[in-house]
């Protein structure tokens, strides 16, 4: 039987009496609140979720919430007022001292409030490394929901060449990505979509603009979408007409470093030896310092989860991590070259989630 997810955090929170997980209004929603109580639907504002050490939850939320929090986890507590709230929290944290919060995304205002409601506690503690360390192992329902978003995501990259012609914008094709996703089923983008041809290929992070593609031109995409929450993250790079003899030869070395890196993912390994595997084959050649970023991160129900693959890292990784594999070339003014999966460690090693040709393509 396997352990439930509440469990595991207190497990990896010794010395806290209780973990309490809030939302307030957006932007100041955590996802940590939906993976405990295990839902994939509400919006959840001003909900809160109290983890006890034995692994019982409380889940207090207002009346729009209460049909919808039934059909997760936990004891649900539905409040009316600001007087039954402050009881169910006086209930809930009864005996309890010293409190963790997840740092990352609770707000002063929202941990002095329950501290005052709460009464008693003596000791207010950091959980989100707890935090961290329990989502970034994913059990078999996380992993089934991250597949599905990777398999429409990768629909969607087998698709890109029909998408591109010459004078076709990065507004344009982003738009069209987004919207195919979800006819494939997402329920939302893991992140802006990037577009970006020629060079704007160069940075990184470079949002779609009205420049339109041209003969010879790069195009770079990163993108994704969520479905239940879980996120997919991929990026691929192709030509229009063929590229010049320096892309080519850029394209091939991000593709050996992608290969380089992936050889080091497995159970137990080094975070940063993919990074350094990856790094080591970039610096190697003509482009020598233009791998700008770091190999990989954790993905989960947000794009970005603290698992760090990048050279300075301490961590290792743990089968039923979900990292991203992503090296990068980039030539400011000329363009840029990344190749990035969706990779799950296993116990033998590891699998890509995400598929399409890793060839150079040129339409």
């Amino acid at each position: 039987m396997s352990v439930s997810r509440t469990v595991r955090l207190m497990a990896n929170a010794p010395g806290m009496d209780a973990i309490v997980i809030t939302n307030d209004g957006e932007p100041f929603l955590d996802s940590s609140f939906w993976y405990v109580t295990e839902q994939n639907s509400g919006c959840f504002e001003d909900s809160f979720a109290i983890i006890r050490a034995d692994g019982s939850m409380d889940v207090l939320v207002n009346i729009l919430e209460e049909e919808t929090a039934r059909t997760g986890k936990g004891n649900v507590l539905v409040y009316h007022d600001r007087a039954e709230l402050e009881k169910y929290f006086r209930e809930s944290l009864k005996g309890c001292h010293k409190i963790g919060f997840n740092t990352h995304s609770a707000t002063y205002g929202q941990v002095q409030g329950i501290l005052k409601m709460a009464g008693g506690v003596r000791d207010v503690a950091d959980a989100g490394k707890a935090i961290a360390a329990t989502e970034a192992v994913k059990d078999a329902r996380e992993i089934a929901a991250i597949r599905r978003a990777c398999t429409i995501s990768s629909t969607v990259a087998k698709e890109l060449p029909d998408y591109l012609a010459e004078g076709v914008s990065e507004r344009e094709v982003a738009a069209r990505m987004d919207a195919r996703m979800r006819e494939l089923g997402g329920t939302g983008n893991a992140f802006d979509t990037i577009a970006a041809f020629g060079p704007d290929s160069s940075q990184p992070h470079c949002m779609p603009g009205d420049y339109k593609l041209k003969q010879g031109d790069t195009a770079l995409f990163d993108f994704g979408t969520k479905y239940d929450r879980y996120c997919s993250d991929m990026t691929r790079t192709v030509f229009l007409g063929q590229p010049s003899e320096q892309m080519k030869r850029m394209y091939e070395v991000v593709r050996q470093a992608q290969l380089a890196g992936i050889d080091e993912y497995h159970d137990g390994a080094d975070a940063a030896s993919a990074d350094l595997a990856a790094r080591k084959l970039i610096d190697a050649s003509e482009f020598k310092g233009r791998f700008i970023h770091s190999f990989g991160h954790g993905i989960g129900m947000d794009i970005h989860q603290p698992i760090y693959v990048s050279p300075r890292s301490q961590q290792k990784l743990a089968a039923g991590n979900v990292v991203s594999a992503e090296p990068g070339v980039y030539l400011p003014g000329i363009g840029g070259v990344r190749i990035e999966d969706t990779v799950l460690i296993t116990k033998d090693g590891c699998e890509r989630l995400t598929s399409f040709p890793h060839e150079l393509t040129v339409v």
